[in-house]
């Protein structure tokens, strides 16, 4: 729902001729050249008063820009000044089901006002009355300049509520994203310190099982590889290497970098770490050392080392602490 246009001004002047429409209906009281010298000074006094008006109501939308409460509280009481008699003139502005009046506010019969709207939607109105009746004018008692002032008025009013609405709901976004901000930064900050906590205790966790296999399982190795046959030896030493391994893994290292080697790959990089030769690591697993030999062929080209000088079992050793 729209505000009505407001009629086209009667203008003689030739000048005018040719001013696009839109732009006509802004001139909206028309100068009279025909006017009296004693009228003409009441009139300029009276137009004084409504640009004092227009003026207060900037002012008051700039010390209320983030309130459209007390913004209308105060308009509403600097109103009835602005009209003809403002001795017997009070105010009252209607805007979403809230009441704003002035000082005096009373329901008479001598009344104009000016509907309010916000996006194009009515949301309220703007009233002046008259205590006492006046003699008759232009909309009964009131000129059509106070029609033309009421108007702007309601205009200026809606554009001051859109503007402190948006302003309002912008910052209370901004508020909104600062708490969130907040409470992200809280819970990185707090994930950091659980992941801390666990490398803390995983660190302890490797120390420890490092200690057991040093203090405990390796000597009790070393003692059975003594009374072991020379050929069985080899064993017991991969065993041992592999006990190593769990303080210091090299297999959770080698999947981990290394993604496209299987799990047969890895198994076999784990054996020739621990120093077998292909013919040892083919007897182990029941296969062909043909089998082997492509196996490790895989590995050096999984491994980015093919066409080199690399030796294998060095490399292991040496790039997979």
């Amino acid at each position: 729902m729209s505000r009505k246009k407001s009629p086209l001004p009667q203008i003689d002047n030739e000048n005018w001729q040719g001013l696009p429409e839109e732009l006509l209906r802004l001139w909206r009281i028309p100068f009279n050249n025909d006017i009296e010298p004693s009228k003409l000074i009441i009139a300029l006094r009276e137009r004084i008063k409504e640009l004092n008006c227009l003026y207060a109501i900037g002012q008051l939308s700039e010390r209320h820009s983030d309130s459209v409460d007390d913004l209308l509280h105060d308009i509403v009481s600097f109103l009835p000044f602005s009209w003809q008699y403002p001795e017997i003139t009070c105010a009252r502005i209607v805007f979403k089901e809230k009441i704003y009046k002035s000082k005096g506010f009373k329901i008479t019969k001598w009344r104009q006002s000016s509907r309010l709207f916000m996006y194009s939607e009515p949301v309220g109105e703007i009233t002046i009355l008259y205590l006492e009746e006046r003699p008759a004018a232009d909309e009964g008692p009131f000129l059509k300049e106070e029609r033309a002032l009421l108007d702007a008025l309601a205009q200026r009013i809606e554009s001051a509520a859109v503007r402190i609405y948006a302003e309002l709901e912008l910052k209370e976004i901004n508020n909104q994203l600062l708490l969130e901000q907040k409470a992200l930064r809280e819970a990185n900050a707090a994930l950091r310190g659980v992941l801390a906590r666990i490398e803390e205790e995983k660190q302890a966790i490797y120390k420890d099982i490092h200690a057991n296999v040093d203090k405990v399982l390796i000597p009790i190795l070393h003692e059975l590889t003594l009374h072991l046959p020379k050929i069985q030896r080899k064993y017991a030493e991969m065993l041992r290497t592999n006990l190593e391994d769990i303080a210091s893994p090299f297999v959770s290292h080698l999947s981990k970098n290394f993604l496209s080697l299987t799990s047969t790959e890895i198994t076999i990089c784990n054996m020739i770490r621990s120093g077998l030769q292909t013919k040892e690591i083919a007897q182990i697993r029941g296969v062909s050392v043909g089998t082997v030999n492509r196996h490790r062929e895989h590995i050096r080209r999984k491994l980015k080392i093919t066409n080199s000088d690399i030796n294998l079992t060095t490399y292991l050793q040496s790039n997979m602490e």
